[in-house]
């Protein structure tokens, strides 16, 4: 019975001297890892949404044609990269000793879109145009972004599946913190009456004047619990990494699937240079351009011709 006793004990002082300190520092770090792991994954929806843009695009300029669907997608997810960060490459030129932003260093952006397009050209490169049969592209998307070091992990360490599992946790624990720090202060409060002597009216008078301010102490407990548990609750509701995890899927999903539905075959030509993630952005978007203007004038001197 001692060694309980001695348990409760220290139970109890935990709950009324470092339970509430203990609740306010888990709800800093819950607010603080909510917001980390929000951004890491709304990335990957902020690149998928870059590629949505020059998938539409590119299928109302071109239309359904003879294109290839590997080639299309490549080129497409290599302008979306390139010209997501021609911005850094132009600052970088002003400032030489910057390689890469803030940002980019703290949660790996730009490593982590170059790893969704080689992942996707490499999931995508051997599908076949066979009984007009289209590809479960939302298994290739969902493979493409769960699999991705950078965006499913904050830092690339720290797992945000796990991060929020526990997150999503903390607004039940409050709860029953705040009130398990309230029956306890209640329990620590208690021994007081007992030695209360009814025939010292004055006596009787601090002994419950002191029980009311430790129960009043106690509840208070219960009442930061509920607040940080309703903010908390707030904040997983607007931060929610499950829903933009959904429509980073969709959006890439749906994209790849309209370019398929306005190619012919999923050719591989052999002179097709693979993606560099270290090329210049501004040189390849240079070198797109100078690409482009030269197929133009080479179908503009055939149609003279003919």
């Amino acid at each position: 019975m001692g060694l309980i006793d001695r348990f409760v004990d220290a139970i109890v002082i935990f709950a009324t001297d470092l339970l509430t300190p203990f609740m306010l520092i888990m709800f800093v770090f819950g607010i603080v890892m909510r917001g980390l792991v929000y951004f890491t994954v709304s990335r990957e929806l902020w690149f998928a949404r870059e590629f949505e843009k020059r998938a539409h695009i590119f299928i109302d300029k071109v239309g359904k044609g003879p294109q290839s669907f590997y080639v299309s997608t490549k080129r497409l997810l290599e302008k979306t990269y390139y010209e997501m960060f021609v911005v850094r490459a132009i600052m970088s030129r002003r400032k030489p000793d910057s390689v890469r932003s803030f940002y980019d260093r703290i949660f790996l952006i730009q490593h982590g879109c170059a790893r969704v397009v080689r992942d996707t050209l490499k999931l995508i490169r051997n599908l076949r145009y066979e009984n007009h049969q289209q590809p479960q592209f939302v298994d290739v998307s969902k493979n493409v972004f769960e699999n991705n070091p950078c965006f499913s992990r904050v830092f690339g360490i720290f797992p945000t599946s796990g991060f929020n599992e526990f997150l999503n946790m903390l607004p039940g624990l409050f709860i029953v913190g705040g009130i398990f720090g309230t029956f306890l202060g209640i329990m620590k409060a208690l021994p007081d009456l007992s030695g209360m002597d009814l025939s010292d009216v004055e006596g009787t008078k601090t002994t419950m004047d002191a029980f009311l301010l430790k129960v009043s102490f106690a509840m208070s407990t219960s009442i930061i619990g509920i607040i940080c548990s309703v903010i908390q609750s707030v904040l997983n509701t607007s931060l929610s990494p499950e829903r933009a995890f959904v429509s980073c899927v969709n959006k890439f999903e749906s994209s790849l699937l309209s370019i398929w539905q306005v190619c012919s075959n999923n050719d591989r030509p052999e002179n097709l240079a693979d993606f560099d993630e270290h090329k210049d952005s501004l040189e390849a978007l240079a070198a797109e351009a100078v690409d482009k203007e030269n197929a133009r004038k080479v179908f503009g001197a055939k149609q003279q011709e003919s």
